[in-house]
């Protein structure tokens, strides 16, 4: 029996930073283990919130910061604090499939903004305002670098959107930024943090697992006006614990090393990352863009090898089907709203993906 590579997963191969063990076998010395504050620990958050920004952004401290046992459950938190019953919330799409059940759950109505690839995704000011609905769109949310499309949006679109936004005085913007550290170009990544936020509506979302290796340590962190913030630590309090103190501490200490630990995460990343770029390019039927600058996806467009006769979605999945069955697992992307597109990542071992793309192209070609 064949046995299965998987591109689908959104964790990397990545090694435990030596940093994280170290500290966290340190806190493990203490015992009882301290029993933190729902929020978290003082230091962390600081250490959070300080991270370097443009003199003109939003002041930040600890008070806006808020660690989580997981990413999921930061965004949760925001959206079950900002949205009021049947609210909607506008998504840019191609998303991450896991936002569609959140807000659900949160109790949101979700609206969807189709980008395109043709133009790289892009979202010109105007065409945000127009997908806008005063007193109805409560928040917009969007990852930053894109999951799973790898887009990075620049100061200057940020800015555009801004600009919109101070239109809509009730409107939230939450941007999920865990892939933030994880980029081939030499300009830094962008945050929604990096801008006034005159009225307190900037949500941002982030994470331990995707740019500084902490995979399945169960570390995620929101940054909210205080307010927000202090909401989302007393959901937290009453609906669950801190996370634990050793935890938190393995996240200081590649919080304080995030430039060195993310450079040796994408130096490992490079060969896997030029291999997926050959193989892609080599796809006869549908020529592919370079690359994406950012995340460890690509998210090739597929359609040309979609049955004509069926529905966009189902033509999806049956293909995925069919690269399940030569013993390759992608996600579709019909769950990212894109059908006929497939996420594949390169943070797996050259040889893991040198079978991957062996199989996909016999299913391809």
């Amino acid at each position: 029996m064949t046995t299965s590579v998987s591109l689908a997963s959104g964790y990397g191969n990545f090694a435990i930073p030596p940093e994280a063990a170290a500290a966290a076998a340190r806190a493990f010395q203490t015992s009882p283990l301290p029993v933190l504050p729902a929020a978290g620990s003082e230091a962390l958050r600081a250490a959070l919130a300080s991270r370097p920004r443009p003199a003109d952004a939003a002041l930040l401290g600890p008070a806006n910061v808020v660690i989580t046992p997981g990413a999921k459950v930061a965004l949760f938190a925001l959206l079950k604090t900002v949205l009021r019953p049947g609210d909607e919330v506008l998504l840019l799409t191609p998303s991450w499939f896991g936002f569609d059940e959140l807000v659900a759950r949160a109790g949101g109505t979700l609206r969807t903004l189709a980008l395109s690839p043709d133009d790289n995704y892009a979202l010109p000011a105007e065409q945000l305002r127009a997908a806008l609905s005063a007193g109805r769109t409560r928040a917009l949310l969007f990852t930053n670098p894109g999951n799973p499309t790898g887009r990075r949006y620049s100061r200057a679109e940020l800015a555009g959107w801004l600009q919109v936004a101070a239109d809509f005085p009730d409107l939230y913007l939450l941007s999920d930024e865990i892939y933030d550290l994880i980029y081939f170009e030499p300009e830094p990544p962008v945050s929604l943090l990096d801008f006034p936020d005159p009225r307190g509506r900037h949500l941002v979302v982030n994470g331990f697992s995707k740019s500084l290796g902490l995979i399945g340590w169960g570390l995620g962190y929101l940054v909210a006006p205080a307010p927000v913030a202090a909401a989302c630590a007393a959901w937290q309090h009453a609906t669950g614990a801190a996370v634990p103190a050793p935890l938190q501490a393995a996240a200081l200490a590649v919080t304080d090393a995030a430039a060195e630990v993310a450079g040796r995460l994408i130096e490992q990343l490079r060969p896997t990352r030029a291999f997926l770029r050959d193989f892609l390019v080599a796809l006869s039927a549908a020529p592919q863009p370079p690359l994406p600058a950012a995340t460890y996806y690509a998210f090739p467009d597929l359609r040309a090898y979609l049955h004509p006769g069926r529905s966009p979605v189902s033509a999806s999945a049956e293909l995925m089907t069919r690269l399940r069955t030569a013993g390759v697992d992608v996600v579709d992307g019909a769950g990212c709203h894109a059908p006929g597109f497939a996420r594949l990542s390169y943070a797996v071992s050259e040889a893991d993906l040198a079978t991957a793309c062996d199989r996909m192209a016999a299913v391809l070609r």
